[in-house]
């Protein structure tokens, strides 16, 4: 194999990955209080994710007070806020549903950094974030799907609200001026994201009933701290520096796709035309941005 497959095979796996997080955060909220299982989940994360860093090249890196800042607000908007809504999202919603939502996170990243950076996006990529709102209201016509949730309105809202939260999560990184890899950003975010849910998580596990801890839900901590935070980094960090920013875009459409699967294999949601519909104008809008960026990307080249 390639080292460009290698690569492309590595998004696709953070993907899957990604994507399962939907099906199982709905079975960990079924069971653990969400600020609990998120402390578990972060100290698990930081826990494999520290050893790597240290015995990387260069060790533990020195950073400034502005570079830890930064990261302590990407932890608040991705890690904290992000975790909250998106578990709280998905006691009210179905899981097919939350993982359509949740792949809008490209469009939204295209509409924050039109607002704030100032990138006025392609003809293309309006195309595509049309075509991702097309799909969410998909969601929400007709009749209600099996698996729905007891309020998929709100619930998908929540859900929204943690897509934007990680949009504003993604951008922030561009404030890092420090050199800082992948790995290492990885790690402090993590760390962040442990002391962010310290003292609720520490609060609601004195409340915790020995009933609560099922095998189910340890297994959906466990898989959640080292399968989506902390294996979903790697893979996605090693593959993401060695291909263009157009593949590493079309790779996210494996997401939702991974969500729906998912969502019928673990919750037994049933898998009706909306969330089929929805989960392709989300695919339609993820490609049309992959190719606004490629063809941003040609153009620029060609003024070099």
């Amino acid at each position: 194999m390639s080292p460009r497959h290698k690569a492309v095979a590595s998004l696709v796996a953070a993907m899957v990955l990604v994507g399962s997080s939907v099906a199982v955060g709905r079975i960990l909220v079924a069971s653990l209080p969400i600020h609990f299982a998120s402390l578990v989940r972060f100290l698990l994360a930081s826990l494999v994710l520290a050893p790597l860093v240290a015995l990387g090249p260069g060790g533990f890196p020195r950073l400034s007070r502005r570079t830890l800042a930064i990261l302590g607000g990407q932890a608040v908007c991705g890690s904290f806020l992000f975790t909250v809504c998106l578990l709280g999202g998905l006691r009210l919603t179905g899981a097919a549903e939350a993982g359509v939502v949740a792949a809008t996170t490209p469009a939204a990243v295209a509409l924050l950094g039109w607002a704030f950076f100032r990138e006025r996006p392609r003809p293309r990529a309006l195309a595509g974030i049309l075509a991702a709102m097309a799909g969410l209201t998909c969601l929400h016509a007709g009749e209600a799907t099996a698996g729905a949730g007891p309020a998929p309105l709100a619930g998908n809202a929540l859900v929204l609200c943690a897509v934007g939260f990680e949009a504003v999560f993604l951008l922030l990184r561009r404030a890092v001026t420090e050199p800082l890899s992948p790995l290492a950003a990885a790690m402090w975010v993590s760390l962040w994201g442990a002391a962010l849910f310290l003292v609720p998580g520490l609060w609601q596990a004195a409340s915790l009933h020995r009933a609560d801890v099922t095998p189910a839900a340890v297994a959906a901590v466990v898989y959640y701290g080292l399968g989506v935070t902390a294996a979903a980094y790697i893979l996605w960090f090693y593959g993401v520096v060695r291909v263009d920013a157009a593949t590493a875009g079309v790779a996210t459409a494996v997401m939702p796709v991974a969500a729906l699967a998912f969502a019928a294999l673990l919750c037994g949601d049933r898998i009706g035309w909306r969330e089929l519909a929805g989960c392709a104008g989300v695919l339609a809008g993820i490609l049309c941005l992959a190719g606004g960026r490629k063809a941003a990307a040609a153009g620029g080249e060609a003024k070099t």
